[in-house]
């Protein structure tokens, strides 16, 4: 990077890929993504969030980030809100897992229970 120019091509293709939660009736996925969760790989497990809703053409779904979610041990962690219905927690996400959960869970309305948090072992 050598010019402002430059930084702000690099903020906008970033803006593009983050879809900016606009209303209440859309599902939220939260990705923790603390030093905890990048450290065990949250970045391309919200990278493959974005992308898979982008490529499913999906604008009810926000991809967003949060702090510590405080279960170090299970993470990356993902949290799936869905109006009307209880928060989903998944634990040890990848890459994979991700775009599994975005077409099971968030296309078609079936949680993953295999990567919840009650199916830790």
């Amino acid at each position: 990077m050598k010019s402002l120019a430059e930084l702000e091509a690099i903020r906008n293709k970033a803006r593009e890929k983050v879809m900016v939660r606009k209303d209440n009736d859309g599902i939220r996925v939260v990705v923790g993504m603390a030093t905890c969760g990048i450290a065990a790989g949250a970045r391309p497990v919200m990278n493959a969030f974005v992308e898979e809703a982008a490529k499913r053409g999906l604008e009810n779904v926000s991809v967003t980030q949060t702090g510590c979610i405080g279960m170090c041990r299970l993470e990356p962690i993902v949290e799936v809100f869905t109006p009307d219905q209880e928060k989903v927690t998944y634990i040890k996400m990848t890459p994979e897992k991700a775009k599994r959960v975005v077409a099971e869970h968030i296309v078609n309305g079936n949680p993953v229970s295999e990567y919840t948090i009650g199916s830790e072992q």
